[in-house]
């Protein structure tokens, strides 16, 4: 069913956006490293810091008075307290029940926090919204979706990517000194193979980092042509941002991601250590946008990415730039994964 009225919800949370890229930069521009890295660990999930609190506080107070009142809701983040309908759930206007929204918001306020946090790199709020079939509700089912970028201090330009299902990807720059912005054109890459691309398998964070690494290798070797010695072929880029990682697919500086993190679970239980960090569905809700820009978007398998609207589900995706890469990478890469005990 499609979303009531999606023009103006995508207004309304394209200025909750710039509302909580506003206050994350002011924030960043006041306080010290070590007070925004501040951590709160009594969530489950990933890690809340201090400059998550920022985002948050803006988030649930512009939903409550922009977007409750004209659409019911229920509003999925990392970080909102459990208030009787799981961990990270709160439905709006207050005193309504799950069964009375109409529409189901997942937002991650900051996506790549601890680079923004440590000012090493932009930072994106995301959200995708989809028509409310309760619990049932997935990433599938998402209609309209936007990512803003939370820029570093130092940088004075960043940019907005919005896609409404069946509309194609919109892009627009915005520069904050003068406050005026311009459309954008974001078009991935037309390579057909990776030479003297940017190509990577996320491993950013310490747990099975060889096995991914050997798996990244050997897709390389698989379909790179030899080098002669001292010369690279192919480059990697490992952005701790789920959502920069899609821009960076539409916007065409990388040919293929993999973020398998979560199929390393079984060999790290194996060897007596804890699951690791992982993407989870708030971090690709705006997976529809790349794929409206061109971007193929798949499950570790190939198949259509898919989870619940939830803040605790380990997923795992892989993005090429065009079909020429996929057809190139995926089989290379689906043997690589079976072979090193991922499959």
């Amino acid at each position: 069913m499609p979303i009531r009225d999606a023009d103006r919800l995508l207004r309304v949370i394209r200025a909750l956006h710039a509302e909580i890229r506003t206050a994350v930069v002011d924030a960043t521009e006041r306080q010290s490293v070590e007070a925004l890295s501040a951590a709160d660990e009594s969530q489950p999930g990933d890690t809340i810091f201090a400059v998550d609190r920022v985002s948050e506080e803006r988030l649930v107070a512009h939903v409550a008075a922009e977007l409750a009142p004209y659409w019911p809701l229920v509003l999925v983040a990392e970080g909102l307290p459990d208030v009787g309908h799981g961990p990270g759930v709160v439905v709006l206007p207050a005193g309504l029940g799950p069964a009375d929204a109409e529409i189901r918001v997942i937002v991650d306020p900051v996506d790549g926090t601890r680079g923004l946090m440590y000012q090493k790199r932009s930072a994106w709020i995301l959200t995708g919204v989809a028509a409310d079939r309760g619990a049932a509700t997935s990433l599938r089912d998402i209609e309209l979706a936007v990512q803003t970028e939370i820029p570093l201090v130092k940088q004075t330009l960043s940019d907005v990517v919005w896609a409404v299902r069946g509309g194609g990807a919109h892009a627009e720059r915005y520069d904050r000194r003068t406050g005026g912005s311009w459309d954008l054109r974001l078009r991935p890459s037309r390579a057909t193979s990776l030479v003297h691309g940017f190509a990577q398998l996320a491993r950013f964070v310490p747990g099975a980092r060889d096995v991914l690494a050997a798996v990244d290798d050997d897709v390389a070797y698989a379909v790179l042509p030899a080098a002669a010695d001292g010369r690279a072929l192919m480059f990697e880029d490992q952005y701790l941002s789920t959502g920069g990682q899609l821009y960076e697919l539409m916007a065409g500086h990388d040919r293929y991601t993999a973020d398998v993190r979560p199929l390393a679970t079984a060999l790290l239980a194996a060897a007596g250590r804890p699951r690791r960090l992982g993407a989870h569905p708030y971090d690709l809700c705006t997976a529809l946008i790349a794929v409206e820009a061109g971007v193929i978007v798949t499950d570790e398998s190939g198949g259509e990415l898919d989870a619940p609207l939830d803040v605790l589900t380990d997923c795992s995706w892989i993005g090429y730039a065009n079909a020429d890469i996929r057809a190139l990478v995926e089989p290379v890469l689906q043997t690589a994964l079976r072979a090193r005990g991922l499959l």
